[in-house]
């Protein structure tokens, strides 16, 4: 039958192929310190409840879903290096997406990155740490330029005049995303060391720093050379390494570079690429030649490395906090996934081998957690010579072993949300991907375990300090008495083998000493459960070598209900 033009067309009623169901809520507006029984434990157990107020409210902050929504646009719409302006003028520049500015301004506000310097005291680097790691948990990258500016401060202070004019305005919680301009009153602080030819062998670098006038301490060099790793190239300045010439003193010395001179000129710091790195994605990372680029010199001719090396201590241990972050986050999203969606008639998070995995999964992360708050605590103003030991020794060794475990950690985690984990749409993709530059950053493993045999051969008390620290669990459980008799065996016996043997034993007596830390740690600080549990899953006898091999009878639901 025909119809007239004027008929109406009718369409059939739209279907609706599914209704969306058994899918977790968005994990957002929840108070990511709160929600932390470790962290907030360890904030109170090392002196630093005072910060409380401002932890639950960088809590709410980073838990919030627009924090969530700027940590992922900073890392999918990337830095872009612009070489030159419109008009051909040459200005190394990095643009930025606004949400990573807005997030890295937050961290500076709230002073993770320098308020341990600015107001010093009993628990202030555990307040600090705990900030850091908040911010971090959600969004790792601006961590970078924050940890570097947190550890300069030191080698600063060994340049008096240096530090009068740089060291104010680090510690300043203002931000500004342009470079520095006279009259800024913050600054941020990056560091490069490596070269194409030396990677972790800095002295290899051949960076020449010849005298502006009369050379030495606190005086201008102009330097020329090639850097082959630049984080953060946007700061504000940056210590470098490089080769003193001179009747002042040679040698392998320590310099801060300005971005901007002190006429407003921009100083010659070429960007020659930024790199493509598996993670860590909305963080530049660049190479950058000097040519005849102005710097003072900080600290003594040709003790470059010497200079450098408490800001390199600094950062190691923002390396720990950082992979604690990250397992914090994994640990988080996995437990929401599971408790939130059902399969075979059964939540996930009930189901026997899935509560293995994450109970295995949340023990890592309060020992870490754990750890990394007694290493900040040890940093403190009121640390005594022994504390000082411990840190040196603890800290190389934690960093090995936290960070090595960080990557296994997430993608486990990842797993725990299937095939929703490994979709670019989660935040656990980025996660993965983030967590192994903590292990290569600062040291990768071959690098920390050999600095760890070089100080206990060259700082014997360390090695005391260490031995005190981890013992004062002792009788608190018997696979851990065994543990400790085995690493003060393990450790004599290192004294006894050739160079190349203890090189070979480096590794295992490392990861050993790294888990009688955590383990007593745990034992002291956390429930028993949880202790009992995490020394059962790493030291016992049926010990498994993935996670969800925790034996029969760990209190699971305990755990997980900490967790």
């Amino acid at each position: 039958m025909s119809r007239t033009i004027e008929e109406p067309v009718t369409h059939p009623a739209p279907h609706h192929t599914h209704t969306v169901s058994n899918q977790p809520a968005p994990r957002t507006d929840i108070n990511e310190f709160l929600a932390d029984t470790a962290l907030v434990e360890g904030v109170r157990r090392h002196d630093a409840a005072w910060a409380t107020d401002e932890l639950t409210d960088v809590g709410e902050l980073v838990g919030s879903n627009d924090f969530q929504h700027d940590a992922e646009l900073a890392n999918t719409i990337v830095p872009e290096f612009r070489p030159f302006d419109r008009w051909g003028n040459r200005v190394d520049e990095v643009e930025y997406h606004p949400a990573y500015h807005r997030i890295i301004s937050a961290a500076v506000a709230h002073g993770a990155h320098t308020s341990a310097w600015a107001d010093p005291k009993p628990g202030a680097n555990v307040a600090r740490a705990a900030a850091f790691m908040l911010f971090s948990q959600v969004e790792p990258g601006h961590a970078c330029p924050i940890s570097m500016t947190h550890a300069v401060i030191p080698s600063l202070e060994l340049q008096p005049d240096v530090a009068a004019h740089w060291v104010p305005r680090a510690l300043s919680r203002s931000y500004s995303g342009t470079l520095d301009l006279p009259g800024k009153g913050s600054a941020l602080f990056g560091m490069s060391m490596t070269e194409k030819q030396g990677g972790s062998d800095v002295r290899a670098n051949t960076t020449v720093a010849a005298p502006a006038g009369r050379g030495g301490p606190g005086a201008d060099y102009l330097l020329t050379g090639h850097k082959w790793f630049c984080s953060a190239p946007m700061s504000d300045a940056f210590l470098v390494l490089a080769q003193a010439e001179g009747a002042a003193g040679t040698g392998l010395s320590c310099f801060l570079l300005p971005r901007i001179l002190p006429d407003g000129e921009r100083n010659t710091f070429r960007i020659q690429r930024l790199k493509n790195k598996l993670g860590n994605k909305s963080n530049a990372s660049s190479e950058i030649e000097l040519d005849g680029s102005v710097a003072v010199m900080i600290g003594e001719p040709g003790r470059g490395v010497r200079t450098i090396i408490e800001m390199v201590s600094q950062t190691r241990l923002d390396c720990i906090l950082g992979s604690a972050a990250g397992m914090r986050q994994s640990v988080a999203e996995a437990l929401w996934h599971a408790r939130h969606r059902s399969a075979f008639g059964t939540v996930l998070a009930d189901q026997p081998a899935m509560k293995s995995v994450l109970t295995d999964l949340a023990l890592e992360s309060e020992a870490a957690t754990i750890t990394a708050l007694r290493l900040a605590r040890a940093q403190d103003i009121d640390a005594d010579d022994h504390e000082k030991s411990f840190r040196r020794l603890a800290t190389a060794v934690a960093k090995y072993w936290i960070c090595k475990r960080g990557p296994h950690h997430a993608y486990e985690a990842l797993e725990c949300l299937g095939a929703n984990g490994y979709t670019e749409d989660f935040p656990m993709a980025r996660r993965y991907r983030e967590q192994p530059v903590m292990a290569i950053w600062e040291g990768s493993g071959n690098v920390i375990a050999l600095d760890v045999l070089r100080a206990m051969t060259r700082e014997p008390d360390s090695v005391v300090a260490f031995d005190h620290e981890v013992n004062l669990a002792r009788g608190g459980n018997a696979l851990l008495d065994r543990h400790l008799d085995a690493v003060r065996q393990q450790v004599s016996e290192m004294a006894a083998l050739d160079p190349v043997d203890v090189q070979l034993r480096a590794r295992t007596v490392v990861e050993a000493m790294a888990l009688a830390l955590q383990a007593s740690l745990m034992v002291r600080h956390a429930p028993s459960a949880s202790s009992d549990a995490f020394i059962a899953g790493r030291l016992g006898r049926d010990r498994g070598h993935e996670y969800g091999t925790l034996p029969i009878g760990t209190g699971f639901d305990k755990i997980l209900t900490r967790a």
